[in-house]
């Protein structure tokens, strides 16, 4: 009986008391209530994103996603330049310089610089020999027409073809045709040729004279003109016999 109370007494010393009961459980239970469950991932994603944009001093509502900037290469929305395009307008010939003027002050005053951006009378140097004197003059590539740089529109298109001195664009019927860029590019560098383009008064089987060189005031005939090399082959008679002599076309003019 001793054996069987001391065992017993030895037990309750061991279990904790009632109040004492698993203390750590309790803190845990009552931990998990006040916080309640464990946020998603998505949920703390969209937590720090709001609080980022607080920090910028935006207010931003829950779920509501904060737009980014447009990732690097993007496309950017079509721009005014794309639908830049040149356009050939006939004016009356002789008048190219005046009628561009004109047209120049009527995009002044009518606020139209953000659709018609530039015109052009096309021209390029020329040397020409007149009595035996080189002289350098500037020659319109394309009499009675000017070049336009433009976005076509009915606003644009007033404004170019009520222009005095301008008697239409040209095109397949009432539509304007802009040019192809490669027939831009040629005309841009016949424009900014370097040397200056000599102008040929001959022709194959005309009489000139020799002006310059060890021919110098021989009569001749013209035999073949060579456009690309600026070349000219005259028959001369010399000691009586028909001679090809090869020349630059500023030594020789019309006789």
């Amino acid at each position: 009986m001793e054996q069987d109370a001391e065992a017993l007494e030895s037990q309750m010393e061991d279990a904790p008391l009632e109040g004492e009961r698993d203390d750590g459980a309790r803190e845990l239970e009552s931990s998990e209530s006040l916080e309640g469950p464990a946020p998603s991932r998505e949920d703390v994603v969209l937590e720090r994103e709001a609080e980022a944009a607080e920090d910028e001093g935006m207010s931003v509502a829950p779920g509501v996603e904060i737009p980014t900037a447009a990732p690097v290469g993007a496309e950017a929305p079509a721009s005014t330049e794309d639908e830049r395009k040149w356009y050939v307008v006939h004016c009356y010939s002789g008048y190219e310089n005046k009628v561009r003027h004109n047209l120049e002050q009527r995009i002044e005053t009518m606020g139209m610089k953000d659709r018609i951006f530039d015109v052009v009378v096309p021209t390029e140097e020329e040397i020409e020999v007149r009595e035996g004197k080189r002289r350098t003059v500037e020659r319109r590539v394309f009499p009675g027409y000017l070049l336009v740089q433009m976005v076509m529109s009915e606003e644009s298109w007033y404004v170019v073809r009520n222009t005095p001195g301008v008697t239409g664009f040209v095109g397949m019927g009432n539509e304007p045709t802009p040019l192809r860029p490669e027939e831009v590019s040629q005309i841009v560098k016949r424009m900014e040729a370097e040397a200056p383009r000599i102008k040929v008064t001959f022709k194959i089987g005309e009489r000139v004279r020799i002006i310059d060189g060890p021919f110098n005031d021989f009569i001749g005939t013209v035999d073949a003109i060579d456009m690309e090399r600026a070349k000219v082959r005259v028959m001369v008679s010399f000691f009586g016999r028909e001679t090809p002599v090869e020349l630059d076309f500023l030594q020789v003019e019309k006789a």
